[in-house]
């Protein structure tokens, strides 16, 4: 995807990055602000309650930034043992990653209505900050482990379910990784069938056109 925007519109690809780096910053801090609300610093004594990238990036996903279009951040450290809320904790401090990614679309979407950001680079930065965000909203709340979906739908789980849940704890990160290689070289439409929702939150929030802006439509 990355490549093919590159060569239709280089100015959107450039607002793709751009997006990633704001919605992993974003994302990353959220989950250390949340952890420290909740009663566990070690984030914050890691300097990760910041905006600040550089805190956040992870070197070899920022390189699959550029390279590919698709990347990931350095994962938060969190000690769920000093999280208070019982067994809600741990589900808000992983929920808030995500959610502040969704947060950022309705920003996006509010932009929007200005008339200032219909047209030109505005219009392509805010449908391509809005597109990644939405995209980091529903592909970490895929319940497959390390992404944060797994941290909040896994506790709620029955007693019974104890196997597949340290299956999923121990393979999980092959198996997503066997989706993200296969959607991205292979062309295998499982991945792509998990973030369908992506275009519907978009286009409910009034930024169909903005993102056929984006493609070159």
């Amino acid at each position: 995807m990355f490549i093919q925007l590159l060569e239709i519109n280089p100015a959107a690809a450039v607002a793709l990055v751009l997006g990633f780096i704001v919605g992993i910053t974003v994302h990353e801090a959220a989950h250390a602000y949340s952890a420290l609300k909740l009663g566990d610093d070690t984030a914050y004594r890691d300097g990760r309650v910041t905006l600040n990238p550089a805190s956040h990036l992870d070197i070899l996903g920022s390189l699959m930034l550029v390279m590919a279009g698709f990347g990931w951040g350095r994962p938060t450290p969190v000690v769920t043992s000093r999280l208070k809320g019982g067994v809600l904790g741990p589900v808000a401090v992983a929920f808030a990653g995500p959610l502040s990614n969704l947060l950022i679309v309705f920003v996006c979407a509010g932009l929007y209505l200005i008339p200032a950001f219909q047209g030109g680079y505005l219009q392509v930065t805010v449908a391509a900050v809005a597109f990644v965000n939405a995209l980091l909203f529903v592909f970490n709340l895929i319940p497959i482990p390390p992404l944060d979906g797994s941290r909040i739908i896994f506790p709620f789980l029955p007693r019974f379910m104890g196997p597949f849940v340290d299956f999923m704890n121990q393979y999980g990160p092959f198996i997503l990784l066997a989706l993200v290689v296969g959607s991205l070289l292979l062309n295998i439409p499982v991945l792509g069938v998990l973030l369908a929702p992506v275009y519907p939150i978009l286009f409910y929030l009034g930024l169909g056109e903005a993102l056929a802006v984006m493609y070159g439509g």
